[in-house]
């Protein structure tokens, strides 16, 4: 569990049905709602259409593509809108192009969900870590279910 000054690691943030590995929009925007479905604190809410419209704008100011096919979908303008942090993971089988510098389709998306701006610093940073490992992104690729991505997270957490 995290410390009470620090906070949660990616893996902590992470539950199965915060988890969609086969994402079926096939645009940008399209993606952002998918996954912005997923927070539980937001679905039905007005704070929804809230936040998919701050990714949204994110995205249109400058792309969270950061190459390797991966994005972190972000949006300090978020912040508040749920009750607590959360981190939705997804997988494109496709990918989908996010106007990364390297252009290549974004596959792997971890859309954040922080509370506070110390959090959403703390989570950017740890899961940029995380996903400069070639190894990392092709595991992510490649596993099954939920259970396996939040196990793959979570062993390279305990070795960052």
């Amino acid at each position: 569990m995290a410390e009470a000054n620090k906070p949660a690691g990616i893996s902590e943030l992470l539950l199965p049905r915060t988890i969609n590995l086969s994402i079926k929009a096939t645009t940008v925007s399209g993606v952002l709602r998918e996954l912005a479905e997923l927070v539980p604190d937001l679905p039905g809410t007005p704070n929804f259409e809230t936040f998919c419209k701050a990714l949204q704008e994110r995205e249109e100011l400058q792309t969270t593509a950061v190459g390797e096919g991966v994005a972190f979908p972000h949006a300090r303008a978020t912040l508040g809108l749920t009750r607590k942090p959360w981190i939705i993971f997804g997988r494109h089988p496709g990918g989908i192009p996010f106007k990364a510098v390297d252009k290549q389709p974004v596959r792997l998306l971890f859309l954040l969900a922080p509370t506070s701006t110390t959090e959403h610093l703390f989570l950017l940073s740890r899961v940029s870590r995380l996903m400069r490992n070639p190894a990392m992104r092709t595991s992510l690729l490649k596993a099954g279910d939920p259970q396996e991505i939040i196990h793959l997270i979570r062993s390279a957490e305990q070795q960052m």
